[in-house]
C-alpha cells in the first residue's frame, strides 16, 4: 500500500512470537525483497480494534507513522476477513475506528460519500516538546539553543551548515529545518542521515526540510529515521504544521507538499494534530517462507 508514494507492505499477524525485524530487512530490500519503506502489522487488540506495528526497512520499530496509519485503516476497512470481519463492519459505520500504537492509541474518521471511501481523517496525538519527550540531549549538540518554550529550537553545526532545528515529538521524534529555499535544493542526502545519527538524538531523528509557500501551503522533503529520504512522512508532516504554526508562519490548515503528493493537517496551536490524505492498495501477492534461504 502508498499514502503519497510512502510505501508499505501490510500484513495480518497473531501473537505469535517471529523475527519481524529479520523479515522486514529481507521483504523491504528493494533488488531482493518486494521493496517498501515498511513493514506494516496488523495485529488482535484488547484496548482498541486492532493493533498496528511498523518495521523501518533497516529493521528498526517505529512508534509512529502517520502515512502506515492511515494505510492499516483502509486495509481494515477494505478487507472485512478473518477475525476482524464482523467488528469492521460495525466501526466503518459508526465512522470512527480506535487503534493502538506504540504512542497511544490513535482515532481515526472514516468518511464515505455514495457508500465509497472518500477521506481518512487521523488523530496523531498532542505534539510534545520536553527533551525526554523526543528525546534529545543538548549538551551533546555543540551548538546553541535559539528558543526553549514551548519549543526547543536549536542551531547545530553539520558539514559547515548551521542548521536551527524545531525540535517535536508527533509519537516519535522530529527535527526540523525551515529553508527559504526550494527545499530540493537542499543537500539531503548529504546531511539527512548525519542529522539523523547526531550525538545529541540518542534514539536517532527524522529530519524534515520544509519551506512555508504562503499561510496555506508548505513545501517539505523528508529523511526518514530507518529508512533515508522517503517521498512522503505523515508524522513529519505534522511536525512541521506544528513548528510553523508556533512560528506564527501559518493557519489552523495547512496542505503540505511532498514528492510523492500533498497531505491535509490541521492544527489550532492546542490539542490534537490531525492528519488527512490518500491512502491506496498497489498489489497483493504472496512472501514465500523459503525465499532467499529463510
Amino acid at each position: 500500500m502508498q499514502g503519497a508514494g510512502n510505501d508499505f507492505i501490510v500484513l495480518e499477524a497473531n501473537a505469535a512470537a517471529y523475527d519481524w525485524p529479520r523479515l522486514a530487512l529481507a521483504i523491504c530490500d528493494r533488488h531482493y525483497g518486494i521493496g517498501a519503506d515498511g513493514l506494516l502489522m496488523l495485529a488482535p487488540s484488547v484496548v482498541a480494534d486492532f493493533r498496528m506495528r511498523i518495521f523501518n526497512s533497516d529493521g528498526s520499530e517505529a512508534e509512529a507513522c502517520g502515512n502506515g496509519l492511515r494505510c492499516l485503516v483502509r486495509y481494515f476497512v477494505d478487507r472485512k476477513s478473518g477475525n476482524f470481519r464482523d467488528q469492521s463492519l460495525n466501526f466503518v459505520r459508526d465512522g470512527e475506528i480506535s487503534v493502538e500504537t506504540v504512542g497511544g492509541i490513535r482515532k481515526v474518521q472514516v468518511h464515505r460519500i455514495n457508500d465509497k471511501l472518500a477521506k481518512i481523517k487521523a488523530g496523531m496525538g498532542e505534539p510534545r516538546f520536553g527533551a525526554k519527550d523526543i528525546p534529545v540531549r543538548l549538551e551533546c549538540g555543540g551548538g546553541r539553543v535559539i528558543t526553549r518554550k514551548p519549543m526547543m529550537t536549536y542551531a547545530v553545526q553539520v558539514d559547515g551548515w548551521e542548521l536551527p532545528l524545531a525540535l517535536i515529538s508527533v509519537g516519535n521524534s522530529h527535527a526540523i529545518y525551515f529553508s527559504d529555499k526550494s527545499v530540493f535544493e537542499f543537500p539531503l542526502s548529504q546531511l539527512g542521515p548525519k542529522v539523523e545519527h547526531h550525538p545529541m538524538f540518542p534514539r536517532g531523528v527524522n529530519f524534515e526540510v520544509a519551506r512555508v509557500v504562503n499561510r496555506s501551503q508548505i513545501e517539505v522533503s523528508v529523511w526518514e529515521r530507518g529508512v533515508g529520504e522517503t517521498f512522503a512522512c505523515g508524522s513529519g508532516a505534522c511536525a512541521v504544521t506544528v513548528a510553523a504554526r508556533l512560528n506564527g508562519y501559518i493557519d489552523d490548515r495547512v496542505a503540505v507538499k511532498l514528492p510523492g503528493g500533498v497531505l491535509e493537517v490541521e492544527w489550532t496551536g492546542a490539542g490534537e494534530v490531525f492528519l488527512s490524505g490518500p491512502a491506496e492498495t498497489v498489489f497483493v501477492g504472496e512472501w514465500l517462507e523459503d525465499h532467499l534461504g529463510w
